[in-house]
């Protein structure tokens, strides 16, 4: 029999801006008048009752009852597509699922009641959890020192660079060292990184497997030498590859005195596999919502600590958490690159993290880049017939396809994307890597069954096959039975309306 999709429908509900909603005398609880109540100025004596001396004035509050609030944000929330709902196989961005086990820890009492003013020997439960995260982060990569202040994975990088740049000014350096070298598959964050810390950016073509081509690297090396301050390089990359050079890339840049960063956005391709200090890493962040817990765009906060060789201790964001005898506090480190958060991080992803890492153990861990990378070669191998591949061999947890058989027939990447809308199913990342025209970036992760990848891949050679059969054309208008059709992406994405004028 044929597989074929089925088409998604069933009660959708509309529902209105609730200022659209809002009826005259309309709530959703009575409360009493205020006695002897003024709209006008009050005198100082009663400033008590509201802040500022000013006029009341209606602020324009949509007057709904309780039912249409509800239904209001209910109905808004059926809308949305989420990792607890189906397949979310966004590449570079690990949506995985989430153990609910986690969610209770961080909301525990002594976790989730607790503020940061407190003084710290009321909150010494807390500070042991970060300085067991801490520890556990510092084993995994094999680097010295850990911060965990960063607030997710843009701010890690920026931490990340900040410690460099503090290292060569402590060296008499930072005003020679300028450059950083990127390669042209990195994420777009590490070069918006390096310019908000000053360096001027190099970009590292790629080769024919996708990988950081070694010999422009070193021809990089040679014309730029000690005015290079490091590079930041994603590994395994972004397009699904482990950057097989990469001892002698880090051989290559010490040897100038600069130092290796490492994205560490994919790092659950290779935790309890690679610890990335023995492969020459210095700095590195980690995603702790994607790799250790709450899936990337999972509607909570981020969380992006950054591990360091010990000699560059030093230089770690403030606050860093120590243990001495049985007390633990926070300190700043001797040379701080500065502070990069209010207070102390996100501290309910590292309650998740740790949860996420008690739970799984060492032999856990590795377990799940075995299994991520597992499922990324599953579909590979099912959809390496139908779709054109990029880049031959094996890939990690992540793999790259693009639109290239599909554009002879007229039909795009977007169109693929949108037609997978329409089965029930989230795109993957598209047009991402830029270094290949029409990319799909597929990472199933290690937390979804054989049946759920199973019938991504029939339906991806479903679409595929009707394509070829010449009955693509439809996919130009999906998806049909969603709350909101195609829409302009683009324009969406440049101009949005945020304000509505009645």
């Amino acid at each position: 029999m044929t597989f074929a999709p089925k088409e998604i429908g069933g009660l959708r509900h509309e529902t209105e801006l609730l200022i659209k909603q809002s009826r005259e005398g309309a709530c959703g609880v009575d409360l009493p008048e205020v006695e002897n109540f003024s709209t006008s100025t009050r005198s100082a004596t009663e400033s008590w009752l509201r802040i500022g001396g000013e006029k009341r004035e209606s602020i324009g509050l949509a007057q709904v009852n309780e039912p249409q609030v509800i239904r209001h944000f209910v109905r808004l929330s059926n809308q949305n597509y989420s990792i607890d709902g189906g397949f979310y196989p966004l590449g570079s961005c690990t949506m995985k699922h989430n153990p609910r086990l986690n969610e209770k820890m961080a909301r525990l009492p002594g976790f989730g009641d607790i503020h940061p003013l407190q003084d710290q020997s009321t909150v010494q439960g807390a500070l042991e959890l970060m300085f067991n995260l801490q520890n556990w982060l510092s084993t995994l990569t094999g680097l010295g020192a850990v911060s965990l202040a960063p607030a997710a994975g843009a701010q890690g990088e920026l931490a990340g660079m900040l410690v460099i740049k503090k290292a060569h000014e402590k060296n008499g350096e930072g005003a020679t060292r300028k450059i950083v070298l990127i390669p042209d598959s990195a994420h777009g964050t590490n070069p918006a990184t390096a310019a908000i810390c000053g360096f001027d950016i190099k970009v590292i073509p790629s080769n024919s497997e996708g990988l950081i081509d070694l010999d422009l690297f070193k021809k990089l090396i040679a014309e730029h030498g000690k005015s290079i301050a490091g590079t930041m390089i994603t590994n395994p990359n972004t397009c699904g590859k482990f950057e097989k050079n990469i001892p002698e890339i880090a051989d290559l840049i010490h040897s100038i005195g600069a130092y290796f960063y490492c994205d560490g956005a994919n790092y659950n391709a290779i935790v309890g596999k690679v610890r990335p200090a023995d492969i020459g890493v210095d700095v590195m962040h980690f995603n702790l919502h994607k790799t250790f817990s709450t899936p990337h765009g999972g509607g909570g906060p981020g969380s992006g600590p950054i591990a360091v060789r010990a000699e560059l201790a030093e230089f770690l964001p403030t606050p860093h958490v120590v243990k001495e005898g049985d007390t633990y506090k926070l300190v700043a480190p001797k040379t701080t690159c500065g502070k990069v958060k209010g207070f102390n991080g996100q501290f309910g992803m590292h309650v998740r993290a740790l949860s996420y890492m008690l739970s799984h153990g060492t032999d856990g861990l590795q377990k799940v880049a075995e299994d991520a990378v597992l499922s990324a070669n599953y579909i590979l191998a099912k959809l390496k017939d139908h779709f054109h591949v990029p880049f031959s061999g094996n890939c990690m947890h992540e793999c790259l396809l693009t639109d290239k058989i599909q554009k002879a027939q007229g039909l795009s990447t977007l169109d693929i994307a949108k037609a997978l809308i329409e089965y029930g199913i989230h795109p993957m990342t598209v047009f991402f890597p830029l270094v290949v025209s029409g990319a799909m970036l597929i990472e199933p992760t290690e937390t979804e069954t054989k049946e759920a990848i199973d019938d991504f891949i029939a339906t991806m050679i479903y679409i595929a096959g009707e394509i070829k059969e010449g009955r693509g054309d439809r996919f130009h208008n999906y998806p049909l039975n969603t709350p909101r059709r195609r829409l302009d992406d683009v324009r969406a994405a440049k101009t949005p309306v945020t304000t509505w004028n009645g």
